[in-house]
């Protein structure tokens, strides 16, 4: 069920990916008609996870839903595209709420028009990510309503690697701004880019938000915060989000970023359980020193495949936020700005936990 990445054209970077998952409760599955057929057992687990052969997958329009569930969240990660989107929980109080469907439904129909999109234009392809994201949401209502009527709100945040070109300018004058330039990642694009001689390609990303789900680029080498986006709110603990009676739409209240990154870039896509108990340098450092303990063999009992890299550095930062998360007594940013709102805050916010860590590297 996952995509292909060869529907995009020859793209000069990609991504290498890993994901950190801690759900505050165990899923609940899909309902119909997004289940799968029935087993042949009652034994077999309801399951939105699609990882082993007995558990029922879930389906929409005879496609497999992509992505993974967490809780209420949904991620996705790809050589060119990673996502969380985090499912608002309030719905499971609600008659035929289910904000887990929510989060990977749009999840899935975002990924779904880009890759459609990228096999479309193929060596012309220019990214429209809002766009894709307002089909996205179009699509799940229309999935979720009448007869199915299923109810949920979720916020979004997604990454997607592209390029630009521009022309290589050479500093006049020796220093420490054109030693800095030699030691990025842009070089003359060659045959399959196409360019005029002198140009130069670097990686390029589209940063696509709406509410408090973060996406980050920690630059490990210098440990370094190169972007993060900026969280949305209606009010304190009230996002803005997509879905059931929300006046958010992507067209009208999503947030594009154009992020110019480099080679060796790690670019984060997270729900607010990791932002919500770590504050921004802590998740550099935590990430920076993840990466060191890989590329210096002291990660014990891991194999030394490069790939594999972003599933540890996912995992470390997801640990990290989750300590937090279960100290009644420790300190958070959660607790910071429940204390500006007047409010008796303490601790860390006990949630669903959602990391996706994309390395950018040449393709």
């Amino acid at each position: 069920g996952a995509f292909d990445p060869s529907v995009f054209p020859k793209l000069p970077f990609r991504f290498d990916t890993g994901i950190g998952l801690f759900a505050k409760r165990t899923p609940r599955p899909f309902p119909p008609p997004f289940l799968s057929p029935p087993s042949g057992s009652f034994s077999d687990p309801l399951s939105t996870h699609n990882r082993s052969r007995d558990r029922r997958a879930a389906y929409v329009d005879g496609k497999l839903i992509q992505g993974f569930t967490n809780g209420d969240d949904a991620v996705f990660a790809s050589d060119y595209f990673i996502c969380a989107n985090d499912g608002v929980g309030a719905w499971s109080t609600r008659p035929r709420g289910h904000a887990g469907l929510w989060s990977r439904l749009i999840l899935h129909f975002w990924v779904t028009v880009i890759f459609e999109d990228a096999a479309r234009q193929y060596d012309t392809y220019q990214p429209d990510p809002v766009g894709y994201l307002q089909r996205a949401y179009d699509q799940t209502i229309e999935a979720t309503s009448a007869p199915n009527d299923w109810l949920g709100t979720t916020t979004v945040a997604g990454a997607q690697l592209h390029y630009r070109q521009r022309r290589g300018i050479q500093a006049e004058v020796p220093g420490k701004e054109q030693q800095q330039q030699s030691t990025t990642s842009n070089y003359r694009i060659d045959d399959g880019v196409g360019s005029s001689d002198g140009e130069v390609v670097e990686p390029l990303l589209y940063v696509t938000n709406l509410g408090d789900s973060q996406v980050m680029v920690v630059r490990p080498s210098t440990r370094e915060l190169v972007f993060k986006s900026t969280e949305q709110w209606h009010w304190f603990d009230c996002p803005r989000q997509l879905g059931t009676n929300s006046p958010d739409t992507p067209l009208k209240t999503a947030v594009l970023d154009e992020v110019p990154i480099r080679e060796g870039d790690i670019v984060l896509a997270m729900s607010d359980g990791v932002i919500d108990n770590l504050w921004s340098h802590e998740i550099v450092d935590k990430v920076s020193e993840s990466l060191e303990q890989w590329q210096t063999g002291q990660v014990k009992g891991r194999g030394g495949v490069d790939e594999n890299a972003m599933q540890y550095v996912a995992e470390e930062l997801m640990e990290a936020a989750k300590v937090i998360a279960l100290d009644p007594f420790a300190e958070s940013p959660f607790m910071e700005r429940g204390i500006e709102e007047g409010l008796a805050s303490e601790g860390g916010k006990l949630d669903d936990i959602s990391v996706v860590a994309a390395l950018c590297r040449k393709n």
